[in-house]
């Protein structure tokens, strides 16, 4: 990959940011490497996708049993989950392999909207994706 590795990232000014941000929508995918496994089982993963902010993977997004998490230097798909103010894009891997085993349920109850925000850029939802339908009046 041509990307920068996590620890070597830069910080990037809010300005950047927010065009790399503009740019990103919901469900997009990248050709991600896992540079980080800080807490396996607590905290998440971190993943370089070839760009000048880190890329990240919940814990709640990921199986159960740490055993099953990608490990570092693990090449694999990411979909873009959330990108906030904060420069940082939260994402879902793309191999079920790597995903919560209750995935589907889960979504139902946190993030029912997650199908119709697929494609649309990450700026129509500034709010928390649990939010997301109550802040657009489909609540």
């Amino acid at each position: 990959m041509g990307g920068l590795l996590w620890q070597d990232a830069r910080v990037v000014c809010a300005q950047d940011w927010e065009a790399i941000r503009h740019r990103l929508h919901f469900g997009q995918r990248f050709l991600g490497t896992v540079v980080l496994v800080p807490r396996p089982g607590a905290i998440g993963v971190f993943v370089d996708i070839g760009l000048p902010v880190s890329g990240f993977v919940d814990v709640l997004l990921l199986p159960s049993d740490a055993e099953r998490w990608p490990s570092e230097g693990t090449e694999s798909d990411f979909e873009v989950w959330w990108a906030d103010e904060r420069p940082q894009i939260r994402l879902k891997p793309a191999d079920p392999r790597f995903v919560r085993e209750d995935f589907a349920e889960w979504l139902t109850r946190w993030r029912p909207g997650w199908p119709q925000e697929r494609g649309l850029p990450v700026t129509v939802a500034d709010v928390p994706p649990s939010a997301f339908e109550a802040a657009s009046g489909d609540a």
